[in-house]
């Protein structure tokens, strides 16, 4: 069998807009040929949701999510293309989980795009400092920082962020799966999220653990 890599997997996303884990199986059931594995997400419905992303979506919901008594409050607006989709339970209950999912994880930005760039070249600053002080050849540095900034990216970009009910895939694939399995374009357009107290010293309670306990029933 075929060596499935990173870049393969890179190719096959680009090409079919599918999820990247969906697209590592279609390639390993594949054998790593590349246009079967096409035809393997497009039999499966997955690589259809690339062709969704320049319709326009300007229906769907405001979400409002509150957990532990009002200790987390999120805000969360999603869209789809038709007001019939918006008011299914299937669209509906993504909106409940990505609401979940912001409360759970803290992410500060929506896309990596959304990161401004003097927040990024601070963070780079940081971690060249700490490379550098872990002892690492200078040469290799700046490559290890992009590596860092990459999980900086996954931890703190909603849709960089693997899924909570299911580390393997990423929010953006979740959202690339329903979008395949409902038929029509689903954006996550805005979130914000506060935490009772944010930014004034108290008792720190571990809210966000509690509402990856109530997602994982």
């Amino acid at each position: 069998m075929a060596e499935v890599t990173a870049a393969m997997v890179k190719e096959l996303r680009e090409r079919t807009g599918a999820g990247m884990m969906d697209c590592k199986k279609a390639l390993a059931n594949t054998e790593g040929n590349m246009d079967k594995a096409i035809d393997f997400l497009r039999e499966k419905g997955l690589a259809a949701a690339a062709k969704k992303e320049g319709r326009i979506a300007a229906e769907g919901i405001v979400d409002a999510y509150i957990h532990g008594g009002g200790r987390i409050g999120v805000l969360l607006e999603v869209n789809c293309e038709t007001d019939f989709v918006s008011k299914g339970d299937e669209f509906r209950a993504l909106v409940k989980d990505l609401s979940m999912q912001i409360a759970a994880a803290k992410p500060e930005y929506l896309n990596r795009e959304d990161v401004p760039e003097a927040v990024l070249q601070h963070e780079r600053d940081i971690l060249r400092v700490q490379a550098l002080n872990e002892g690492k050849p200078e040469k290799i540095v700046d490559k290890m920082v992009e590596g860092r900034i990459e999980k900086y990216y996954k931890e703190f970009c909603l849709m960089e962020q693997p899924f909570v009910k299911d580390t393997d895939k990423t929010v953006k694939d979740l959202v690339l799966e329903k979008t395949a399995k409902i038929g029509e374009k689903i954006s996550v357009r805005r979130f914000v999220r506060w935490e009772m107290g944010q930014g004034l010293e108290k008792r720190q309670d571990d809210f966000a653990a509690e509402v990856m306990k109530e997602m994982s029933r």
